[in-house]
């Protein structure tokens, strides 16, 4: 790499439809908001010569990051694809939001990639949720390289930020975490600030010169090469420890030359193996220039050292009843097997699914079987149905060109398929199969909503159910008990995207409301309730009078209704009515509106008449011994606790046990994790967590992960049960 570059945008250009899966790479660029991904992107498209100048195309579009959405918020909310040409080599370039609410894309992002390209600015350095993405990537190896970027920024120290990469992604190997080239810098500036303004190949021992706006390729002097002399042993050593070649090593530790070539193949080899790890620089092209800082050389690397789609993990296959089913990696002749990676709508062309090709190819006006994915618990429905592919296009912008084929390793867009949503695996007609779904984070922050006006209510059901259909991080929950209907997102700036795309898109206006927990009422002492129904107005007449015993039960109990009847004062026709009218009284609560639970009520006594007695009779009068119960009895107001497992960083345990404690909670233990971090089980109360999702990634900086789950409903403290009813008053 380095010696052997295309050096004019003519090698290379706009990407259509690949012939064969040795011509693709599928790269995901990874990074913190604002490290410079989506910048990286549009200076890969200017060098490849895809784009007219720096991040524009030929209606003067920006490659990435052109949604509308986008624009407003200035940063990006969504993966973007963008296919480039280089050396033959079609290459389709997956940006991903840095943000952590949209980590949903990320996942996304990093499904339908054979390797990560990870963005570090050279000004903010590494961030705990970047450690985390690559940990991720290691644990299924993916190979991965390091681009620092933003090194024009005062003080940036390329040196400085090799060695923060790896100490962050090389503690197993911190020699698997080195520089390929080290930065030129030009003149000094009066602010003392020396501008990059080329590259040297510590293994070609190269120098490539930016400053004209075109990389030009030149010998070093003299007084240059032995700067680089400590960097270029410690990379030739770390690619022979990483060499399959055995004896390279020790000929090389023996004074043996070894050849160049020979270095260049092992470290591809090395790297597409997803065990060494190289560090480059890129910097964005300035007003006029044809070629950013470094994207040659990284266009070369992702030509030659990242994998071909030949070389991905085949994903787990199964039958539609889920008999596993073997397939050839990424063979285009074999059955098809194609994942939708991510769904958007589009104001021109309609709904746009963006697919990945597994194994076989899949051809314009195909009929295909559309899988559904198991996440009926977001709100997404479980279907086996079939549709046929319209128009295929690979997207380039707001453009998209048409093409008539995608191999299998290729990415390419679906229009107006209707029912397929994120997740869902398209196959063959007649051989329907079903890929494992990739893991999804759990939208932990409820947004409760309701319809501005009448005609938004008209098209709230419709426009929710398209949105959960793009984002299955989204949960969509129509709460029974509060009669809210709720958006769980991953956090405050998911839930804004959302808003925003109800509005723009869908064309819904909701208000935001204050998201309600299922509270419940129950007795916390035995009480006695008479029920008397008596009415004579004329004609057929209404009596039942019953007597009842209410004791409370422990938690999880619900509500028993026990018949002690003796002497038959209550007809036995008419004991199920008053049961019945019990049991309606308990859902509609007793004290504040809240579902009655945990409760005996023992039927003891009662009068009836031969002729005005009925079965509507007893429901009312049973309802009404059971408020009478009430009204005489002291009754507790419970709360929903949640089981809660917090995943942090050891720095922070004890901010977190101790805003834990702080939120009514109750720590029950902690137990050591790997890679220095302690898992935290603790119950708190639901209504405590509501913003959990928003204080804990700011308390840790992103870095600690939780999961929550129902364990039981509980007795809420006095002075918290007055509060929650004194601002129900108020909202009433």
């Amino acid at each position: 790499m380095g010696d052997k570059a295309q050096t004019h945008p003519g090698a290379a250009g706009r990407a259509q439809a690949a012939d064969h899966p040795q011509s693709v790479r599928n790269v995901v660029l990874v990074g913190h908001s604002g490290s410079g991904k989506t910048t990286l992107v549009e200076a890969l498209a200017l060098t490849a010569g895809a784009v007219n100048r720096a991040g524009r195309v030929e209606d003067g579009g920006t490659v990435s990051d052109y949604d509308e959405i986008e624009h407003r918020q200035q940063r990006s909310v969504q993966l973007s694809l963008v296919p480039v040409e280089w050396d033959g080599i079609k290459v389709n370039l997956l940006d991903t939001p840095g943000y952590a609410d949209f980590v949903g894309e990320l996942r996304a992002g990093l499904r339908a990639a054979d390797a990560a390209l990870f963005v570090v600015s050279a000004s903010d350095g590494v961030d705990g949720s970047t450690r985390m993405v690559w940990e991720e990537c290691a644990a299924v190896g993916m190979p991965r390289a390091i681009v620092v970027t933003h090194l024009e920024a005062a003080r940036a120290d390329f040196e400085e930020m090799t060695r923060i990469c790896a100490e962050a992604f090389g503690a197993d190997d911190p020699d698997a975490v080195l520089p390929l080239y080290l930065p030129l810098h030009g003149p000094q500036a009066p602010d003392g600030h020396a501008p990059v303004t080329g590259l040297i190949g510590l293994l070609s021992q190269k120098l490539f010169d930016y400053s004209t706006g075109e990389r030009k390729e030149s010998e070093p002097g003299e007084d240059q090469l032995p700067l680089i002399e400590e960097a270029r042993n410690r990379l030739i050593e770390g690619i022979i420890s990483e060499s399959e070649d055995e004896t390279l090593m020790d000929r090389y530790l023996g004074g043996e030359p070894v050849d160049v070539r020979t270095l260049i193949d092992d470290l591809e080899r090395a790297v597409a193996r997803g065990v060494f790890f190289p560090v480059l620089a890129a910097a964005p092209a300035t007003e006029g220039s044809r070629q950013g800082l470094g994207t040659v050389e990284l266009l070369e690397l992702i030509t030659r050292g990242f994998p071909t789609p030949l070389e991905h993990e085949t994903v787990r296959v199964t039958t539609i009843d889920g008999r596993p089913r073997e397939l050839k990696p990424c063979d285009p002749d074999a059955p098809l097997v194609a994942e939708v990676v991510k769904t958007s709508s589009d104001p021109y062309v309609g709904r746009l699914s963006l697919i990945r090709v597994f194994s076989g190819t899949l051809r314009a006006d195909q009929t295909v079987h559309v899988s559904g994915h198991g996440l009926a618990d977001r709100g997404h429905e479980d279907h086996d149905v079939d549709e046929r592919i319209g128009a295929l296009s690979t997207p380039f912008g707001k453009q998209q060109r048409p093409v008539s084929h995608v191999i299998a390793g290729d990415l390419a867009c679906v229009a107006k398929l209707s029912r397929a949503e994120t997740g869902d695996t398209l196959s063959a007609k007649d051989d329907p199969l079903l890929m494992e779904p990739w893991q999804m984070p759990d939208p932990l922050l409820p947004l409760a909503i309701q319809a501005h006006s009448k005609p938004d209510e008209d098209k709230l059901s419709q426009g929710l159910a398209r949105l959960v259909a793009e984002d299955p991080t989204m949960r969509l929950e129509q709460n029974q008990d509060t009669h809210q209907v709720v958006l769980w997102c991953l956090g405050e700036a998911h839930a804004d995207v959302a808003l925003e795309r109800l509005r723009s898109r869908y064309g819904v206006q909701v208000d935001v409301v204050p998201h309600r927990a299922s509270l419940r009422e129950t007795f916390a002492t035995k009480a006695a309730g008479r029920g008397r129904h008596v009415k004579q107005s004329g004609g057929h007449g209404q009596f039942a009078i019953c007597e009842i015993e209410v004791e409370p039960l422990p938690g999880g109990s619900g509500i028993e209704f026990v018949d002690k009847v003796v002497g038959g004062s209550v007809p036995r026709q008419f004991i199920p009515s008053v049961e019945k009218g019990v049991r309606a009284q308990a859902a509609k609560g007793v004290a504040a509106g809240y579902p009655l639970i945990d409760v005996r009520v023992t039927l003891l006594d009662g009068k009836a008449h031969s002729v005005d007695s009925s079965d509507a009779a007893f429901q009312t009068a049973g309802a009404l011994a059971l408020r009478e119960a009430a009204s005489d009895a002291r009754i507790h107001l419970l709360e929903p606790v949640a089981e809660v497992s917090v995943l942090v960083g050891d720095d922070f345990v004890g901010a977190v046990m101790s805003d834990l404690s702080g939120r009514r909670g109750r720590v029950l233990g902690t137990e050591q994790t790997p890679g220095g971090r302690t898992l935290i089980r603790a119950e708190v109360p639901e209504i405590e967590i509501g913003r959990y999702a928003i204080d804990l990634r700011s308390m840790t900086h992103g870095t600690a992960r939780f999961s929550r789950r129902y364990a039981r409903h509980e007795p809420m403290p006095q002075q918290v049960a007055d509060r929650i009813r004194g601002e129900e008053r108020k909202a009433s």
